[in-house]
């Protein structure tokens, strides 16, 4: 399965790192832009540290940081310590395997269209 869309209102979205151009390593080990195969558009990532948001009765959830990788350049209101929200999130899994077919790793990855200050267009506050 591919681009799983979920729900991301239930968790509070804190940038850690400033957002940066997503690189790859080439065949001779330099980092370069990891431009998207069908735009050609060259995505960012955004580290962020999330929370649930505080549930009446309930002990507060610790959260983790995921990294998101969006389409384009987040902009300059995205800064480290900001709240943000994601505009349409989707998930998608990976795993590798070792040359006996055996899964070696598997985890989930992170993407979204942007990444927007938290409270703007009617959705609500990250506080």
């Amino acid at each position: 399965m591919k681009d799983i869309p979920f729900v991301s209102s239930g968790y509070r979205f804190m940038v850690t790192e400033a957002p940066t151009m997503k690189m790859r390593e080439n065949k001779t080990g330099e980092l370069v832009p990891a431009a998207d195969r069908q735009t050609g558009q060259v995505p960012f990532v955004v580290m962020l540290f999330a929370k649930p948001r505080p549930v009446v009765g309930q002990r507060p959830g610790k959260g983790e940081e995921i990294k998101v990788t969006v389409a384009h350049e987040p902009g300059e209101e995205i800064e480290e310590g900001s709240y943000v929200e994601l505009v349409n999130p989707v998930l998608n899994t990976w795993q590798t395997t070792n040359d006996e077919g055996r899964i070696t790793g598997s985890g989930l990855w992170f993407k979204a269209e942007a990444v927007k200050p938290a409270g703007q267009g009617g959705l609500s506050s990250a506080a």
